[in-house]
C-alpha cells in the first residue's frame, strides 16, 4: 500500500503571545511568520513580556476571530464583557519592551484594553504591539539569511506532526490536544516523529527550512481550557524525547518563502538531515 500524502490538516495565528490560537483556512506567509501571528504582546508593569510560564492563569483568556481583528473573553468571568482588539495598532503611543534577551519599541494598545487585561489577570497590564519596523531577529547561530521573527520565542514556524502526537498519546494516560504545543503547521499523513528529519520542505508553493527541533516549556502541561497544570506531557515526553536537558517535539521553521498556504495543501520535502539522537 502506497504511503499516504503529507498534507496540512490545520493551520493557526496567536495574535496575542501566549494567549489562544485561531484556526484557519489559509494563512499569508510573510517574512516575520504568518500574518498576524504573535503581533500582539501582553506586557507587566515594567514592559516585560507576560506568558503562561509564569501566568498559567492567562489559558483562560479566549481568542475568537472577528472582523479586521479578534474578539477576547475570560471563560471563567462572564462579568467581563468581550474586548476586541483590531489586527493592526496605530503609532499613537510607543515604548520599549522586553522579549527574552531582546529590548524593542513596540505600539501601545488602547487604554480600554490595558484596563480590561488588568482587571482579567489581576495585575497591572500592557498590550503592545510589534510594527514592520521593529528589526527583531532570529537566533543568531541559527539565521544566516538574516530571518525577522515576531514576538515569537526564537522563530517565526512551529510544525507538528499528527502522527507524533498520537504516539505520544499512545503512551498517555489522558490524551493531550495539539493545542498544548501550539503550532502554527499541523500535517497529516507519514510516521511519527518523521519531522525530525526534515531539512527544507515546501507546503504548496512555498518553501520552508527548519532550524532545529522545538525545546517544550512547562506552558506544555497547563490544560488550555481550564488553566490547570499537571507533569504531563513533559514527564513522559522526557522519557524518550529529550536531548540534554531538552524535551523535544515539533520542529523550529524559517522561510525564506512567501505566498499563501492552505488547508489541504501537499507537503514536500525537498532535502532531509540526521534526527536527534
Amino acid at each position: 500500500m502506497a504511503a499516504s500524502p503529507l498534507t496540512l490538516s490545520a493551520l493557526y495565528i496567536y495574535p496575542v503571545k501566549s494567549l489562544g490560537g485561531i484556526p484557519l483556512t489559509e494563512a499569508q506567509v510573510e517574512l516575520r511568520g504568518l500574518r498576524h501571528d504573535r503581533r500582539w504582546l501582553i506586557v507587566d508593569a515594567r514592559n516585560q513580556f507576560m506568558t503562561q510560564r509564569q501566568q498559567p492563569h492567562m489559558a483562560l483568556l479566549q481568542v475568537s476571530p472577528a472582523y479586521n481583528g479578534f474578539l477576547l473573553t475570560h471563560r471563567q468571568r462572564p462579568d467581563l464583557l468581550p474586548l476586541y482588539i483590531p489586527f493592526e495598532a496605530t503609532p499613537e503611543r510607543t515604548l520599549f519592551v522586553t522579549i527574552w534577551d531582546d529590548m524593542v519599541f513596540a505600539w501601545r494598545g488602547t487604554p480600554a484594553a490595558d484596563a480590561w487585561l488588568t482587571e482579567a489577570l489581576g495585575q497591572t497590564c500592557r498590550l503592545v504591539y510589534m510594527s514592520d519596523m521593529v528589526m527583531r531577529a532570529t537566533e543568531p547561530e541559527h539565521n544566516p539569511a538574516n530571518q525577522m521573527v515576531s514576538f515569537a520565542d526564537a522563530y517565526p514556524f512551529l510544525l507538528a506532526g499528527e502522527a507524533s502526537l498520537q504516539e505520544l498519546n499512545t503512551r498517555l494516560a489522558e490524551p493531550v490536544p495539539m493545542d498544548r504545543f501550539r503550532p502554527n503547521f499541523v500535517f497529516s499523513g507519514g510516521t511519527p516523529w518523521q519531522e525530525d528529519t526534515w531539512a527544507e520542505f515546501q507546503i504548496g508553493d512555498v518553501r520552508f527550512q527548519v532550524v532545529r527541533p522545538c525545546a517544550r516549556c512547562p506552558v506544555t502541561t497547563i490544560n488550555q481550557l481550564t488553566a490547570q497544570k499537571s507533569a504531563e506531557p513533559l514527564r513522559t515526553l522526557a522519557t524518550y524525547r529529550a536531548a540534554g536537558n531538552k524535551v523535544l517535539f515539533g520542529q523550529n521553521v524559517t522561510g525564506p518563502g512567501q505566498g499563501v498556504v492552505r488547508l489541504g495543501d501537499v507537503i514536500t520535502v525537498h532535502e532531509h538531515r540526521e534526527a536527534h539522537a
